[in-house]
């Protein structure tokens, strides 16, 4: 027995410093990536004690962050749609979202069944124990999940009114559910021979999470949900179940060819220049994505005949893609018009949250913004031959491009922008209006300029640092920060509350000076960053 517990404490040492040592190693390669940091670090990096030790810090900090940061934002979600119901039952409606959503999340997500470079580099090449692999990573999984959900839990369940038990039942209840998600897997794959890759779901998987979501989101506005003994007893099914799962995952004895079904996959995208999952993937998805129509021309001449053309080429991921997102804000808009006409009484909640959140719409627009699938579809598909050219880096050819690319985006992107901006200008109306009419303007407005900065800006970035590798393998450690940082910012947005035409106004001086200080800089700097990187 003390031996037994000795060699998990071994395999847990090997896991863990081998998942670490990855990721550190990969800060210090981003590291080397930055062009102002780059000049100053040793060409001894990786031995550099000092900066290992800081590399160790900033992997901790990560870890910290990524365990708590999605649960986080997924606690704040299901509290403020509970809020925004008119039942005065806030703390039944949470419940209810939570056990939908955990549900859902369950199988979409189960840890086990997510294929990814450390399972490959352990279980593959270093030919760990598949086992002792697994159940340590799951439990440290499933360890990380419970803290999160008794930490939010606590924090915020308080607000809509939930007892201390219950809130300490969520992480067991949420604990349970993977267990079984993961065990009603495992015992697929002995029936069938084959594992579930959790991101490869077929169209039945996602209709049944879109009904799913439906059902979570859209009940509750018509005053069904579940009663809280109802709930509370489908919590304590679940978690006893995930008791009685968790005997068939420590006694399941066919992990490593589980495994190797599982990771077939990304083993044969490994393409004969060692490009990765991640690069052999975008690469197979852009060539599907090009239109096979051999009748595609265009009547322009130079740089405008080269962009008709890929654009039409493109439809499936650029025109297409936006209308199928205006069609969904359509209908999302519509259904908060049809509930405004069906409930009243949430005219004053909408009207007031209409006039004051719209730095929200930040992150929705970052969210749907087509700018890093157009600017990888044109590395893969255009820009990685002709770059090969001198011609084509030449700072006039460069800027002159770049607007015509430009153009083009932000006529894609304007399309989905006008529908929100134009139904928020809507809601607004429908639910009492308001005394400055110039408030409709300043929304629409300021939308869709909060579209045409996400458009320069993904685009110039692309030009500035051109992350991807022949390979179409994206290399730039800078990229990545600025892509970060990005994203923390327009989620950060969420919690800003302004006037509507102050922030607006806002929007658009700052959408038209970010705009002109692109120019420059890709006139500039372009020839010198807009490379083919190795």
């Amino acid at each position: 027995m003390r031996r037994k517990t000795k060699d998990v404490c071994s395999d847990a040492r090997i896991i863990f410093s081998l998942r670490n040592t990855y990721r550190v190693n990969s800060i210090l390669h981003a590291l080397k990536q930055i062009p102002l940091v780059r000049s100053i670090l040793p060409e001894t990096l990786y031995q550099e004690p000092g900066l290992k030790i800081f590399g160790n810090i900033i992997s901790a900090i990560w870890e910290v962050f990524t365990a708590l940061i999605g649960k986080g934002a997924y606690f704040l979600i299901l509290l403020a749609a509970a809020l925004l119901y008119p039942s005065p039952d806030k703390g039944g409606i949470f419940l209810y979202l939570m056990i939908v959503c955990t549900v859902l999340g369950g199988f979409m997500n189960t840890y086990m069944f997510n294929p990814t470079k450390d399972k490959y580099y352990a279980l593959m090449l270093l030919r760990m124990n598949a086992r002792s692999y697994t159940l340590i990573s799951y439990r440290y999984a499933l360890f990380k999940l419970i803290l999160a959900y008794l930490l939010f839990g606590f924090l915020l369940g308080g607000l809509v009114g939930l007892p201390v038990w219950q809130r300490a039942l969520l992480p067991f209840f949420a604990a349970g559910v993977k267990l079984f998600a993961a065990a009603w897997m495992l015992r697929d794959y002995e029936k069938t021979g084959e594992a579930t890759n959790e991101n490869k779901a077929g169209a039945f998987y996602w209709i049944a999470v879109l009904l799913g979501l439906s059902a979570a989101f859209g009940l509750p506005a018509l005053g069904i949900f579940l009663p809280d003994t109802v709930s509370l007893a489908f919590m304590v099914l679940c978690t006893l179940s995930g008791i009685l799962s968790a005997r068939k995952i420590l006694r399941f004895s066919s992990y490593r060819e589980m495994y190797q079904d599982l990771l077939r996959d990304w083993m044969d995208q490994m393409d004969k220049s060692g490009a990765s999952k991640a690069a052999s993937t975008a690469i197979k998805q852009s060539e599907k994505a090009i239109s096979a129509d051999t009748g595609i021309t265009s009547s322009r001449s130079g740089f405008e005949y080269l962009n008709e053309l890929f654009i039409k080429r493109h439809q499936r991921i650029l025109w297409k893609a936006a209308e199928k997102i205006a069609v969904v804000c359509t209908v999302i808009v519509l259904g908060a018009l049809l509930a405004l006409s069906l409930y009243p009484q949430v005219k004053t909640v909408v009207n007031e949250l209409t006039l004051s959140f719209l730095p929200y719409f930040v992150f929705i627009l970052y969210a749907i913004n087509r700018g890093t699938g157009f600017t990888q579809a044109l590395f893969v598909n255009c820009d990685s031959s002709l770059l090969t050219y001198s011609f084509y880096k030449k700072p006039g050819q460069i800027l002159k491009l770049f607007r015509i690319r430009l153009r083009e985006i932000i006529k894609i992107n304007l399309l989905p922008a006008f529908v929100i901006g134009a139904g928020l200008a809507l809601l607004l109306f429908a639910s009492g209006g308001t005394d400055n009419p110039v408030n409709y303007a300043v929304i629409v407005i300021s939308v869709l300029c909060m579209s045409v900065f996400f458009s320069v800006h993904y685009l110039m970035l692309y030009y500035l640092l051109q992350p991807y590798t022949v390979g179409a393998e994206l290399k730039s450690g800078t990229y990545r920060i600025v892509m970060t940082v990005t994203y923390l910012v327009c989620y950060f947005m969420m919690r800003v509350q302004m006037p509507t035409f102050v922030f607006g106004l806002m929007t658009i001086i700052f959408c038209v000076a970010y705009s002109i200080i692109a120019c420059i800089l890709v006139y500039r700097l372009a020839p010198k960053t807009f490379r083919l990187r190795l």
